[in-house]
């Protein structure tokens, strides 16, 4: 990972929306710290990516409030909702545009793209067009 983190420009910090997942992310950053300190201080954090989301999960919405509340502008607006086709591309051996382009999961994920295209401005598409609709979204 430090290999990995020294040679690039920025990073996604993944987090998924459970418990635990809020003390990895800080550890997470301590690591993305040390290497902006002492190998890369080029490197920038891209965004924190809302991971393995469930609206029906109580714990998932406090996890996607306390991530807002403490990082702000750095997380994503799109969010990655837990969807059986993402655990089933990889089984596969394929990317979830490939196995299921139109699960919900590949949506999140094309949105994804779309955000980073045009939060690097290094897309032509117009703010109307910025977002796939999914059925379920976060209030």
């Amino acid at each position: 990972m430090v290999n990995s983190l020294t040679a690039a420009d920025s990073v996604i910090v993944p987090v998924q929306c459970e418990y635990f997942a809020l003390e990895g992310t800080g550890k997470l950053l301590n690591t993305i710290k040390i290497v902006q300190q002492r190998l890369n201080p080029e490197l920038t954090i891209e965004g924190m990516l809302l991971t393995m989301y469930d609206s029906r999960l109580r714990l998932a919405n406090q996890v996607v409030e306390e991530v807002k509340t403490h990082f702000q502008n750095l997380v994503f607006d799109t969010v990655i909702h837990r969807n059986v086709a993402l655990g089933e591309a990889p089984s596969h051996g394929q990317t979830i545009i490939m196995h299921d382009a139109s699960s919900k999961g590949a949506t999140n994920y094309l949105n994804l793209a779309r955000e980073i295209l045009q939060k690097n401005s290094l897309t032509r598409i117009p703010d109307s067009e910025r977002i796939i609709p999914v059925e379920e979204t976060i209030q």
